[in-house]
């Protein structure tokens, strides 16, 4: 008999599959459509931040003037030839392949890394010599600053020279093609017109990366931003932030390697508020001749509004000599000198004789003295066995209180001192503001000053108050430490007839 073979196609075994496989289709389906749809969001923003850059570009500091308008802080332009390295990204490959075949040539093992270091290096230089050709230089680059620029701040402009006097940049404007990869840069600086008069109190700045955003477009893209300026010291600091203008920015898209290629979006940026001070630079500059090479300090007031018309601190330093940048050498030039100091507010000294007024004002609040008094000076005065003289050792004789102001003699305030006590002739110090800064718009006024009392000796273990500390307090001596601007308040406030003045610029 003849077998017959028959085949199914509808195994039923393969139902089983079915369920599995539609399962399987439904969930790519519902995958893609997950990637498509619900996240597309997602990767468009992953692809703008990995294909856009932003560039953050500081606004023009604002100027400074005096009380009459006269400028004393502005701005002048620095002029720096740079590279803008995408425009040399063919220059950059053509040069790496020439250096990778000469090593083969020369059969010499190939570090790919350094040879990509040596090609930047070479079109970089060969573009700064013809700068140099051009204007007489011999610059050459530093290859530890170029790959730190190519590695984190490709983005934006290789300087090539900076601060171009205004002949160079007239000659390189001529010469320099308007397409080419080197262009003329321009920033600004800080420009002082006096030079070292009112240094301490101007101040000057330094160089940040610290751009504020201000509105520029691209919070979220990674950003690069131009050197902006800081107040370090002065006004230039305490006012920073009303003198640092608005920024502004630029955002690119990038090529794979971070070349910008095209622009997206501009902001301008814009210049600081201008600033008008209480200074009177003429009176300023007839105060540092009248100063002249002496170490010390001259503060001049408005009695009734307490507005700082001069302030001169000496040695001093020529703010021109900081700006765009601060040389080394000069820092420490300034710095052997003594200069950064500013005397007005951070000198610490004993007030001396103008203290003798706050011990006239103590002892007629407590009825010892009145303008009738009279003293006889012989010279000196014993305290216990010790004797303080007067500055005149011979002896002014009689004297009333008006008198012995005048002509300086010690021997009332000895007496008046010891008579209050200590504590009461503190207190009266205190009360004109003597211990305590007195706030003045500039950065770092000393907080040292001191007014001393039994408690404070005590506390500081020096021993116990003596008769012979309150003599020295008496006429400004001793602990007593103030700065000048602190004395000319208290002059100030004593000629107005009252006990503060706010000193303000």
């Amino acid at each position: 008999m003849k077998q017959i073979q028959i085949f199914k196609t509808d195994n039923p075994r393969l139902f089983l599959f079915y369920p599995i496989f539609f399962l399987l289709f439904c969930a790519l389906i519902a995958g893609l459509a997950w990637r498509q749809i619900i996240q597309k969001e997602s990767f468009e923003s992953q692809e703008v931040l990995q294909s856009m850059r932003r560039i953050l570009n500081p606004g023009t500091r604002g100027n400074i003037y005096d009380r009459n308008g006269k400028l004393l802080v502005g701005n002048r332009p620095v002029f720096s030839a740079v590279a803008y390295l995408g425009a040399l990204k063919d220059d950059l490959r053509k040069e790496y392949y020439t250096c990778v075949k000469l090593a083969k040539q020369k059969h010499i093992k190939i570090d790919f890394n350094a040879v990509r270091k040596e090609a930047r290096l070479n079109v970089l230089q060969r573009h700064l010599d013809t700068i140099n050709s051009i204007i007489g230089r011999n610059e050459k680059i530093k290859l530890k600053d170029l790959e730190r620029h190519f590695s984190q701040r490709l983005l934006l402009p290789f300087p090539l020279i900076q601060d171009l006097s205004p002949e160079e940049y007239a000659r390189l404007t001529e010469q320099i093609p308007v397409d080419a990869p080197i262009q003329l840069f321009t920033d600004s600086a800080r420009y002082y017109p006096y030079g070292p008069a009112a240094a301490h109190v101007l101040g000057y700045v330094g160089t940040t990366l610290n751009i504020p955003e201000d509105g520029v477009p691209g919070k979220e893209l990674t950003t690069f931003s131009l050197r902006g300026k800081v107040g370090k010291a002065g006004m230039e600091a305490f006012f920073d932030e009303k003198l640092q203008g608005t920024s502004g920015g630029d955002v690119w898209k990038v090529d794979p390697v971070g070349y910008q290629f095209q622009h997206v979006a501009h902001k301008a940026a814009s210049q600081g508020a201008p600033i008008i001070t209480s200074i009177d630079i003429d009176l300023q500059l007839t105060a540092e001749k009248a100063l002249g090479d002496h170490t010390g300090a001259v503060v001049v007031l408005d009695v009734n509004t307490g507005e700082v018309l001069t302030m001169v601190s000496h040695p001093t330093y020529d703010l021109n000599e900081l700006t765009p940048f601060i040389p080394q050498a000069t820092y420490e030039a300034i710095n052997d000198k003594g200069a950064w100091l500013n005397r007005a507010t951070q000198g610490l000294y004993p007030p001396g004789s103008p203290f003798k007024l706050i011990t006239t004002i103590a002892g007629m609040k407590a009825n010892l003295i009145d303008e009738h008094t009279i003293t006889d000076c012989k010279g000196k005065h014993y305290v216990g066995n010790r004797a303080f003289h007067c500055d005149r050792r011979s002896g002014h004789g009689l004297l009333n209180v008006e008198e012995s102001i005048a002509k300086s003699c010690n021997i009332l305030f000895y007496q008046t001192s010891l008579d209050i006590g200590n504590m009461a002739l503190a207190e009266q110090a205190r009360e004109f503001g003597l211990g305590e800064p007195t706030g003045i718009e500039i950065p770092f006024e000393s907080s040292h000053t001191l007014v001393p009392d039994s408690d404070w000796k005590q506390n500081k273990q020096l021993g116990k108050w003596m008769p012979g500390d309150t003599t020295n307090m008496s006429i400004g001596q001793g602990y007593l430490l103030s700065t000048p601007l602190q004395m000319a308040c208290f002059m100030a406030s004593l000629a107005r007839g009252e006990t503060r003045t706010y000193p303000t610029l």
